[in-house]
């Protein structure tokens, strides 16, 4: 067989990455099947908002929980189950493309442990970094969050790239400065959007999380603290 005959035309890959868009694809599928009457009956007509209400996350809940001092593990849990509900299924497949895409080149370099840490600890951040807002009362839904702690991790592998080869590491941080614009721009048109300060918590806590669990970086990180 020629060279180049048997190479497969499509990028595989990191099976973490599919581990955190297969949730969304098989979610949407099932309620676009039931949206079409091919599953669930009349049933089906209402099952994105029965997924909404039992997976997204509400600030109220949780202030509530906090007051109480009672954690239901129900309830505890869609801090992490709500980046894998939609409002809609174009709001689905635009979280699928950054998962794909920045979970491809994050994966590629970090461990699969480690990308599970910083889109489930950015969703978690994110989340309650929304909730200390005292204005916030709509529930979060939707992956964004959690793909802005893959926009963390992928600013910072520029970042260190960027250092090794002398550069401004200022440059690393262009994506994450363009998407807030933009999000601050709808924000002023359309209303009050706070969803943007749960990103902007996933963003910094994925950037953040990077020097401790990113590649190279546990033995660089304690020998800066010896030489403290």
């Amino acid at each position: 067989m020629r060279d180049g005959y048997d190479t497969s035309p499509v990028n595989p890959l990191p099976g973490v990455v599919w581990l955190l868009a297969l949730p969304i694809v098989a979610l949407e599928v099932v309620i676009g099947l039931g949206k079409l009457g091919l599953a669930g009956g009349d049933a089906a007509i209402g099952w994105r908002l029965d997924a909404l209400q039992r997976f997204s996350f509400s600030p109220d809940i949780l202030r509530l929980m906090v007051e109480a001092h009672q954690f239901p593990p129900m309830e505890v849990a869609r801090l992490v189950t709500y980046p894998f509900v939609h409002g809609s299924f174009t709001h689905a497949v635009m979280v699928l493309v950054f998962i794909l895409a920045l979970g491809k080149m994050v994966g590629e370099l970090f461990r699969p442990a480690a990308v599970l840490a910083i889109f489930f600890g950015a969703a978690l951040v994110g989340a309650c970094v929304y909730t200390a807002l005292p204005v916030t009362r709509m529930p979060l839904i939707g992956g964004y969050p959690a793909v802005y702690g893959l926009i963390g991790a992928f600013s910072w592998i520029l970042f260190m790239r960027l250092g090794a080869s002398n550069d401004n590491r200022a440059r690393a941080f262009t994506l994450i400065g363009f998407l807030l614009g933009i999000q601050l721009l709808y924000a002023a048109i359309f209303g009050n959007n706070w969803n943007w300060v749960a990103e902007l918590a996933g963003f910094a806590t994925g950037f953040g999380m990077s020097f401790v669990v990113g590649p190279g970086s546990w033995p660089r990180l304690l020998a800066v603290l010896r030489r403290r």
